[in-house]
């Protein structure tokens, strides 16, 4: 029963993901192409707005119910897809240890040959982890901008990430692309530490700051709400 587990929950994860996939992309088409094309009309707030009062039930299934999906199948997604690449660089760290374990079947190897395949294990575990790396670089640079313009945390901590980005992105690359690049210099090193230090710190002994925080989370959302507080405000008071 556990061997069977182990061989299908893979292909459960797989089969999965791949639905959420393609649910994720077509949901994103629905909220963010043809509900809007339906409703907004660029420069013209009026028929926007009229347009969004005549279709609320598209908008709302399609837009706003759309997000959520998204939203929730992307959680869900990301967990699956590291449940299913997880193996990919922790399988390379067993390798190596199962090399160095003595076993029987190893003794067609000498000692050099052993040594030579647990280094080439444990490089590929490193090579796995910068090509990560790289992908995480894309997350550091997204965090950063949001803390730089949310208002409610300090805009230091926004560029400190922004500067972390920089160093994981030249990092990364140059070890990827260069032979001859071996050490991380010192300064990119402190530039991340500093960031992701800096940052769980601030939020463990600051917080944010709540008031601005609710501003901020009381601002009107994207088109077509700014779209239909244009129109009201320029729409003519009808007395009572």
């Amino acid at each position: 029963m556990t061997t069977r587990t182990a061989q299908t929950s893979p292909l459960v994860y797989a089969r999965v993901a791949g639905v959420l996939y393609l649910l994720i992309t077509l949901v994103a088409i629905v909220a963010h192409f043809y509900v809007p094309s339906n409703i907004v009309v660029p420069g013209d707030a009026a028929a926007t707005a009229s347009n969004l009062a005549a279709s609320e039930s598209l908008f709302r299934v399609g837009s706003i119910g759309g997000e959520l999906v998204i939203l929730l199948s992307e959680i869900v997604l990301s967990v699956l897809l590291y449940l299913l690449l997880e193996p990919v660089s922790l399988l390379n760290y067993l390798f190596a240890l199962q090399l160095v374990s003595g076993a029987g079947y190893l003794s067609v190897f000498d000692t050099g040959q052993l040594q030579a395949l647990v280094m080439l294990f444990l490089d590929a575990h490193s090579l796995g982890f910068t090509i990560g790396i790289a992908f995480l670089t894309v997350h550091v640079f997204l965090l950063g901008y949001l803390i730089f313009r949310s208002g409610y945390l300090p805009k230091v901590l926004g560029i400190l990430f922004l500067v972390a980005g920089m160093g994981y992105l030249v990092d990364s690359f140059a070890q990827l692309l260069s032979s001859s690049y071996q050490t991380t210099p010192a300064v990119i090193t402190l530039a991340i530490a500093v960031a992701e230090l800096a940052f769980p710190f601030w939020l463990l002994v600051k917080g944010v700051n709540v008031e601005r925080w609710k501003e901020r989370a009381l601002l009107p959302a994207p088109r077509a709400e700014r779209a239909v507080a244009s129109a009201g405000a320029q729409a003519p008071h009808v007395a009572d």
